[in-house]
């Protein structure tokens, strides 16, 4: 039985990006496990071995469900960071954010906080004291391009996003637009962030742009992804050229959908920071350093963190595969 489509929106004539090798690909990311705060272990997805970025979308991190009911859960000091965009993503547990803008929020659950850090700004994640026994979630970063990199720092709270829904299927929208559902969070790319909610026996194919390049991320249950099956915690990257994706829930379960047009520049990345060269890079650790440029974090019980020496190498721009 053929899979139903969903309604397709009005396609926006994109361009895509000449000089970059497309094609629909099959592509499982291997994860790395990370300490990031607390009793917080991440799974690291993005950059990888071979793949740094799927649009704009630059870093990628799953964690949990952990059960923290007797733990502190997430304490991620005061830190910096420039050139970029983080998005907190959650479908369990609450992320109390503290910005050097005086911004205080809680995040909870399939709420978008989101912050554009500019030129510079630095900030805290902290799970709320008291706070609920499981936490679970992703954290990413957009990458900003040339012409928004150096822009005043913003942060932004959606508790309301739009949704999409079809037999078997809710999706929420992140970021831009699918399938003619837009979310309010500002973006600088053509790009898109989608959190779907398949039921046990879903079958359908999700309009994609062919202009963008595509990564799915398993939250949780098991489903099948254009013939691939994916376990909780898989990345899959499926390349650019698609105009539908095959879906199919094994199970009750919950993904990730992110893409975008394939990002032309080159990027330094290192610790915190997004920039072009490495003499930049080098700039903002010791502007972070000697406590200038990035601000302070006010409330947070704690210090903040110390950034790590620079490596012996040079820092060089790489660009979207390694």
């Amino acid at each position: 039985m053929a899979e139903p489509d969903l309604v397709t929106a009005a396609p926006t004539v994109r361009g895509g990006r000449a000089d970059t090798p497309g094609g629909a690909v099959h592509e499982l990311l291997a994860p790395r496990e990370t300490a990031l705060g607390g009793s917080t272990v991440v799974r690291r997805l993005l950059p990888n071995m071979g793949r740094r970025m799927v649009g704009a979308w630059c870093f990628v991190d799953h964690y949990g469900p952990d059960d923290i009911a007797d733990e502190p859960g997430m304490q991620v000091p005061p830190h910096p960071h420039m050139g970029l965009q983080t998005v907190s993503w959650l479908h369990a547990g609450e992320v109390l954010h503290r910005d050097s803008l005086g911004s205080l929020r809680t995040v909870r659950p399939r709420e978008l906080g989101l912050m554009t850090s500019g030129r510079a700004i630095s900030h805290s994640e902290e799970s709320p004291r008291p706070h609920a026994p499981l936490l679970h979630g992703a954290q990413l970063w957009v990458a900003l391009p040339d012409a928004h990199r150096h822009r005043e720092p913003a942060f932004e709270h959606h508790p309301d996003l739009p949704t999409v829904t079809a037999p078997g299927l809710t999706a929420t929208v992140i970021l831009g637009t699918l399938v003619g559902a837009t979310s309010p969070g500002t973006t600088h790319t053509p790009l898109v962030g989608a959190d779907l909610t398949l039921t046990a026996g879903a079958n359908l194919r999700l309009p994609l742009d062919p202009d963008f390049e595509y990564a799915v991320l398993t939250m949780s249950g098991t489903l099948t992804v254009d013939t691939v099956p994916l376990d909780p915690g898989a990345m899959l990257y499926l390349g650019t050229g698609r105009h539908h994706l095959p879906l199919h829930a094994d199970t009750d379960a919950t993904f990730l959908l992110l893409g975008g047009e394939p990002f032309a520049e080159k990027l330094v990345m290192w610790w915190n920071f997004i920039g072009r060269t490495g003499e930049e890079i080098a700039q903002a650790r010791n502007d972070w350093e000697t406590g200038t440029r990035f601000g302070e974090v006010h409330g947070y019980d704690g210090a903040r963190l110390d950034a790590p020496a620079l490596p012996a190498t040079p820092l060089k721009a790489r660009g979207r595969v390694r």
